[in-house]
């Protein structure tokens, strides 16, 4: 740069000898200097160099313009500077573009932001055109410079044109950066909306449903219902939907009707993977109904083969296989010794009306229970002599905790039955 500047300087000191030679009032002489980007604007704040005064010996005349030309380079310094600050702020913008932009009537991005477009890319190629009109206006001042053309009106020209520019600049980054932070608040709130709507309408949908699975019955309650198998066959059966956890101590109940002979057969069979007799109640042929356990029988003193409702319970536990059998409230019998400390597995079939000779299967008709059945519950307990007599004579309604009686959870297979129940006092009145 300052091989550019020495003819200008070379005329200058020839200007200032022939002054020196020449009687009357000195030349005035006026120095251009640039100045920084990030200048607050006024006066008093913008680095001036002192200019020479007429006069001046030459070595002030190369420093000016050793200041001049630092000056112009920290201007391409600054506006290197601005430059990465726009680059960074590109960045910015496009890092929100996945946000989404609003999108005009013809397809078109909305341009409710000002000059700048909606498309980073544009936004990109935009100030790049500013940049390079910056740049064109540094290399005209330089051309000036090295022309030694006048000096005296480009400095407050070129940075109030500057100053206006990067100003404008400023504004529009500033407005679009402050619009999409708007945007992206707007865009989370309603996204949270969204999603707190689609919650609760999922909600509502599984609430839906779970009243539907209650509610959908033919019957006027979900337990108002028995299960009719009215032939002895190897096919005609019901099976509980859900199974069984690992049990120590439990409570069966269920209402009985049947007239059959020899034996009612199987009014239910529970097993499970390697014991096809886990839990078993049975009355085969001349034999007295019986309960398996893990494939231990227990004989009980039941007498329901009359073609009457009868509530039949039995209960178990672990601890030394102690058992209870009620009869219509009544217990009729009681015992130890049933597969003691066995704990009854998880995870089996249960099936009403016939007994499983492997899981869920292989039925004999000659064991199939024959006659009517309803209000089959299970608990994980002992339930209490107390409380089997309130069940038994209808003055208390107790579903079992591990397998309820309703209908949803009840299917028939083969030619079996559901049909609407007689209520409980009814089937008082047939004892």
């Amino acid at each position: 740069m300052l091989w550019l500047l020495w003819p200008g300087l070379a005329l200058l000191s020839s200007s200032g000898a022939a002054q020196e030679k020449t009687p009357g009032p000195p030349a005035s002489r006026f120095l251009c200097t640039a100045f920084p980007l990030d200048a607050a604007g006024t006066p008093g704040n913008c680095p001036w160099p002192p200019l020479p005064m007429p006069g001046a010996p030459e070595e002030q005349l190369q420093a000016t313009l050793l200041q001049l030309r630092e000056t112009l380079l920290q201007q391409k310094e600054t506006i290197g500077q601005q430059r990465q600050a726009i680059r960074e702020l590109t960045a910015k913008l496009g890092g929100c573009e996945g946000k989404g932009w609003r999108k005009g009537k013809d397809g078109e991005e909305d341009a409710a932001m000002g000059d700048l477009p909606r498309d980073p890319a544009k936004v990109v190629d935009q100030l790049s055109r500013t940049m390079q009109a910056l740049k064109d206006r540094m290399e005209s001042l330089e051309h000036q410079l090295r022309a030694n053309i006048s000096f005296a009106a480009l400095p407050n020209d070129l940075r109030e044109m500057l100053q206006r520019r990067l100003g404008d600049l400023e504004r529009q980054l500033m407005s679009k950066v402050a619009e999409l932070e708007s945007e992206k608040t707007q865009l989370h709130n309603e996204t949270s909306t969204h999603r707190q709507k689609t919650e609760a309408a999922l909600n509502a949908l599984l609430e839906r449903v779970a009243e539907l699975e209650r509610g959908t019955s033919a019957f006027k309650a979900p337990d108002a219902f028995k299960v009719s198998l009215p032939l002895r066959t190897n096919y005609l059966y019901g099976k509980v939907k859900k199974t069984l956890p690992e049990l120590y101590a439990f409570t069966v109940c269920l209402w009985l009707k049947s007239g059959a002979s020899p034996g009612i057969g199987t009014p239910f069979s529970y097993a499970v993977p390697g014991q096809a007799n886990e839990v078993v109640l049975i009355e085969w042929g001349n034999n007295p109904i019986e309960l398996l356990i893990n494939d231990k029988v227990a004989q009980l003193p039941l007498f329901i083969s009359d073609g009457k409702w009868h509530h039949i319970c039995v209960t178990w536990t672990t601890r030394d296989g102690m058992w209870e059998a009620f009869q219509d409230g009544e217990k009729l019998g009681t015992g130890d010794n049933l597969a003691p400390w066995h704990p009854i597995k998880p995870g089996g079939v249960l099936i009403l009306g016939q007994e499983q000779d492997t899981v869920g299967g292989r039925f004999d008709a000659t064991q199939a229970f024959v006659g009517e059945m309803s209000q089959f519950n299970i608990w994980d307990r002992v339930l209490k002599p107390e409380d089997i007599m309130n069940i038994a004579n209808c003055s208390a309604n107790m579903p079992g905790n591990i397998i309820p009686w309703v209908d949803n959870n009840v299917d028939v297979f083969g030619g079996a039955a559901k049909w609407p129940s007689e209520t409980c006092e009814e089937r008082l009145l047939d004892l």
